[in-house]
């Protein structure tokens, strides 16, 4: 971890190993591409042979109240951003544009404003960051993790669709 002055802005730097993000995304059954850049590191995650989806569903539908209960990741529908982290994630897609379920595009900020905290105040390092991160892949391959609101991120699981009026 760095400390970055930019002008009047301090930032701490991430310096990320590629490998150990690949070690955890696969330990958690997802195949994983990763392609960095200065700024992030964005990952293609798919998952291995399974026949469930990636558990992403929809927080205001009551049919996914036992979901949303066990949550402990959620995701801004309007922006991506997986709330009190530096991750945001988006749908894969097919050639056809429709949205696959058992993949997702992750994107890791790798420059943070040093007031920058996660819940309970605790300070962002690597090793902080690589138990994070193995804990979002196993919400969203175990317990789930619930989109809030918005329209650029769409549920894999649960209902999602909505339910048509009946007039």
């Amino acid at each position: 971890m760095q400390v970055l002055l930019a002008g009047n802005h301090k930032f701490i730097l991430l310096e990320l190993d590629p490998a150990t993000i690949e070690a955890v995304a696969e330990s958690a059954g997802f195949k994983i591409r990763i392609n960095e850049t200065d700024r992030a590191l964005t990952l293609d995650l798919t998952l291995g042979e399974r026949a469930n989806p990636i558990l992403l569903f929809d927080a205001a539908d009551p049919a996914n109240l036992g979901w949303f209960s066990r949550c402990q990741f959620y995701i801004d529908g309007r922006t991506g951003g997986v709330l009190q982290t530096p991750i945001t994630v988006a749908n894969k897609k097919d050639r056809s544009g429709r949205r696959l379920n058992y993949g997702l595009q992750v994107k890791i900020a790798k420059e943070l404003p040093s007031s920058f905290r996660l819940p309970g105040r605790q300070p962002m390092n690597e090793q902080v960051f690589y138990s994070l991160f193995n804990n979002f892949l196993q919400a969203l391959t175990k317990t789930g993790v619930a989109v809030c609101g918005g329209t650029v991120i769409q549920p894999l699981a649960g209902r999602t669709e909505a339910v048509a009026s009946r007039n």
